[in-house]
C-alpha cells in the first residue's frame, strides 16, 4: 500500500482594490520610486482601507475564491488554519471566524503565527494532519493586514509591506506527489530586530506608547536583511542536498517576497535561472503570511503535475526554513 502524502489540490487569493504606488508614497515620506525599486524591487502594494475590515476579511475572500474554483462544499472542510501575524483581535481566533463565515461548519480551526514564515510552517502542520489520516480536507490560509501595524511616517517599513491573502487546500495523495520534505528552524535571540514592541503581554498598550508610535512594527533592516539572505539560502541548499536535487531538478523556487535582493541571493546560491523564480513582489510588496500562496495563485496556470517546487521563507522571531513539494495537478 503506497504511503499517503499531503498534496495541494487547489489555490485561491484575494488582494484589496486600493493600490499604494511608489509615487503616492513619495508624497507621504522622504523617498522616491528609484530608491524603493532599487533596494526592494517593489513598485506597488495593496492596502485594505475600509473601516472595520481586518485580516479575516482578506482570509474569507481568499477562501471563497478557492472554494468557487475547486467546487468543494465548505461542509467537507475539516480543518481551517489561518497563518497570520495580524489577527483580527486578541484571544478570539481569526480562523474560527473565517471558518464560520465561509460555511465550514464541520471544521475546527486555529491561528498560526510565525511572522513571515507563518504559511511555510502552516504547510508542515497541514501536511501532518493529512499524512496521519486524521483529516482529508485541510484549508490553509495565509493572510495579513500589515497596514494595521505600519507607521506611514517610517520609510524603513511603510515602503515594504502590503495587505493580502492566499489559500490552499491540502488533500491526501497516493501518487508520490505533495509535500516531500521540510527543513524548519527558529532562533528567539533575533526577536528584538523585527517586532512590534507594544501591544503584547510584555508591554501592554498605553496612551504614551500610542502617542510615541511605539505600537507600530519596527525592524533593524541591516540585521534582518543579513540573516534573511543567509538563512533562506542555507535552508534551500540543505533541502536540495537532503533530497539529491540539483538546479536541473528544480522547476520553481517559491520564495517569500520580502525583498527582491533576498530572493535573488537565494536563487543565485543554487544557481537557478531567473525564469524558474516566482516573483510578484513588484505588485504586492511583502504581504507577510500571504506571499507564498499569492505566488501559487499567480503562477497556477504555469504549474504542471509533478513539478518540483522549493518553498523558502524567513521572518521575525527569527523563523525560517524550506520545503520541497511536488505539484499535484495541471
Amino acid at each position: 500500500m503506497s504511503k499517503t502524502s499531503a498534496a495541494i489540490t487547489a489555490v485561491g487569493a484575494y488582494v484589496p482594490e486600493y493600490v499604494l504606488t511608489n509615487q503616492i508614497l513619495e508624497t507621504m515620506v522622504d523617498t522616491n520610486d528609484e530608491w524603493i525599486t532599487t533596494r526592494t524591487g517593489i513598485k506597488e502594494r495593496r492596502i485594505l482601507k475600509e473601516e472595520g475590515k481586518g485580516t479575516s476579511f482578506l482570509a474569507i475572500n481568499a477562501a471563497k475564491d478557492l472554494i468557487n474554483k475547486k467546487g468543494i462544499n465548505p461542509k467537507d472542510i475539516e480543518l481551517v488554519i489561518v497563518a497570520t501575524a495580524t489577527p483580527d483581535m486578541k484571544a478570539a481566533s481569526t480562523a474560527a471566524f473565517t471558518a464560520s463565515e465561509i460555511g465550514a461548519v464541520n471544521a475546527f480551526s486555529f491561528d498560526l503565527d510565525a511572522a513571515c514564515s507563518s504559511f511555510l510552517f502552516g504547510m508542515s502542520v497541514a501536511a501532518k494532519y493529512i499524512e496521519s489520516g486524521t483529516y482529508k480536507n485541510v484549508l490553509l490560509i495565509g493572510a495579513d493586514k500589515m497596514s494595521s501595524m505600519i507607521n506611514y511616517k517610517d520609510r524603513a517599513t511603510c515602503i515594504i509591506f502590503g495587505d493580502g491573502a492566499g489559500a490552499v487546500l491540502f488533500e491526501p495523495n497516493k501518487e508520490g506527489l505533495g509535500l516531500k520534505d521540510e527543513y524548519l528552524r527558529s532562533d528567539g535571540t533575533g526577536r528584538e530586530f523585527l517586532q512590534a514592541t507594544y501591544g503584547g503581554s510584555v508591554n501592554p498598550i498605553t496612551h504614551k506608547a500610542i502617542d510615541e508610535g511605539a505600537h507600530y512594527a519596527f525592524q533593524e533592516g541591516r540585521t534582518v536583511f543579513k540573516n534573511a539572505v543567509f538563512n533562506m539560502a542555507d535552508a534551500t541548499v540543505k533541502i536540495l542536498e537532503r533530497n539529491n536535487l540539483t538546479k536541473e531538478n528544480v522547476d520553481w523556487l517559491v520564495a517569500h517576497q520580502a525583498n527582491k535582493r533576498i530572493i535573488d541571493a537565494t536563487a543565485n546560491r543554487i544557481e537557478l535561472e531567473e525564469e524558474k523564480v516566482m516573483m510578484n513582489i513588484h505588485k504586492y510588496g511583502n504581504t507577510t503570511s500571504a506571499t507564498l500562496p499569492l505566488l501559487l495563485n499567480d503562477y497556477e496556470n504555469q504549474l504542471k503535475k509533478g513539478d518540483n517546487l522549493i518553498f523558502a521563507a524567513f521572518g521575525g522571531g527569527f523563523n525560517w526554513g524550506a520545503i520541497f513539494l511536488k505539484w499535484a495537478y495541471n
